[in-house]
């Protein structure tokens, strides 16, 4: 189960706003689900490719990530009260490199999650401004894990919680501050940079 949640933890950013209660939408209705629902099926048909290179599977994936995930807001807020010093220039780069570290962080894990299921529930919360889609992921094992999606009004990811409280965004900022306290955005875009050539590197398993 460990492993699974890996995988799937590191779908998004930002807070859960506080707010009113949960007001259930039919999927068919609903752009939020439906965007987690094209996301899944994404993530399947890549999975169904048999693809063991983490670059095939980051070509794979990349253009339903850039579409489904609000990496601007992502980075902003994985950076913390820092961002506003940096220039557009810096905000800029690391925007990029923060796109490609998290698409490749989700093609690596994606390779060791073959064989499991995806389960979007058909109905999604309000939550103050915004929407959270539940889902239910299951690895070949049949070890289940739940990933809700913090969708932002424009119907796009920005943070994914695991069983409900764990919050990538909240990951991230924590993996981010070192290098921020150590040298700012140079070292952060560094940082990003290194661990995407990394990750790109690796060799697939047998």
């Amino acid at each position: 189960m460990r492993l699974i949640r890996r995988t799937l933890v590191a779908l998004a950013l930002s807070g859960l706003a506080a707010g009113a209660a949960a007001m259930p939408a039919r999927a068919a209705d609903d752009p939020a689900v439906r965007t987690v629902e094209s996301l899944y099926a994404n993530f399947q048909a890549a999975l169904q490719t048999g693809a063991k290179d983490v670059k095939a599977r980051v070509e794979a994936i990349g253009p339903a990530m850039k579409e489904s995930f609000d990496f601007p807001a992502m980075v902003r807020v994985a950076v913390g009260p820092k961002w506003k010093s940096f220039t557009p220039e810096q905000q800029g780069a690391l925007t990029e490199a923060f796109g490609q570290y998290f698409t490749t962080t989700y093609a690596n894990r994606l390779g060791q999650a073959a064989g499991g299921t995806f389960e979007v529930t058909p109905q999604a919360e309000t939550r103050g401004p915004s929407r959270v889609v539940h889902t239910k992921v299951a690895n070949a094992q049949g070890e289940d894990s739940q990933i809700d999606f913090v969708m932002n009004p424009g119907h796009r990811v920005q943070d994914v919680l695991l069983n409900g409280d764990v919050s990538e965004i909240a990951s991230q900022r924590s993996l981010f501050s070192d290098p921020v306290k150590a040298g700012g955005a140079d070292a952060l875009l560094k940082f990003l940079r290194e661990r995407t050539a990394g990750m790109l590197a690796a060799k697939p398993a047998p």
